[in-house]
């Protein structure tokens, strides 16, 4: 697994992926001696290097960067790969970008364009970090909670399925990138299922309740 962006999500996913045995490449724009403590941390299954490398590196690659950040994003060692964007567009931190504040591409579509060759799924951008870490579960576990993907590349999501699976999730398919917009920041499934923030555990969400509250969104 490469990471290009490692904030609360992508540290929380490291850490996700490390204890189901993933090897991680974590990078961030700051460069790789910032996240030696981070690395140290989880231990000797996990590595730092510069988002190009960690792009080349990973089997499947996490994109978790602010929005304003995509033209920075590394894109010929994505080409062919599958890539999870995790990333939720926020005017007040990215700036107000034209085509996303009219609503004409989704968030993940603009990444698109920076990465075209890129096999695109959006995945983890609905949950809050301490939530994702603390509702994981094995699979067969009555309170298993659903996270909502969406992309355009069937065998991409499926990589991502199996991927979301060891870490402790299950999935509900949102269809393609251009219906992602369903799980974008201040949707019914962004957040909310999973409970306030005030309650760090969070609570489960079952494929019912997700897809209840994808098929409720308005755009």
């Amino acid at each position: 697994m490469g990471f290009i962006g490692s904030g609360s999500i992508g540290r929380t996913l490291a850490r996700l992926a490390v204890g189901a045995g993933h090897q991680v490449v974590l990078s961030n724009a700051r460069g790789p001696e910032t996240l030696a403590d981070t690395a140290a941390e989880l231990g000797p299954r996990a590595s730092t290097a510069t988002s190009e490398e960690a792009a080349g590196a990973g089997d499947i690659v996490v994109i978790t960067v602010p929005v304003s950040a995509f033209p920075h994003v590394p894109a010929t060692p994505l080409a062919g790969k599958t890539v999870i964007d995790t990333c939720n567009y926020g005017p007040e931190r990215d700036g107000h970008i034209p085509e996303l504040d009219n609503k004409s591409l989704t968030s993940s579509e603009l990444l698109l364009q920076y990465v075209p060759d890129a096999l695109l799924v959006k995945a983890f951008n609905n949950i809050f970090f301490k939530h994702l870490l603390s509702l994981a579960r094995p699979a067969g576990a009555a309170d298993r909670s659903y996270l909502p993907i969406a992309g355009d590349s069937a065998p991409a999501k499926a990589a991502v399925t199996e991927f979301i699976a060891s870490i402790g999730y299950s999935v509900v398919d949102a269809g393609t990138l251009a219906d992602s917009w369903r799980q974008a920041t201040g949707t019914p499934v962004w957040g909310t299922p999973y409970g306030p923030y005030s309650n760090e555990k969070g609570q489960p969400v079952g494929e019912d309740a997700i897809r209840a509250a994808l098929a409720t969104a308005t755009r």
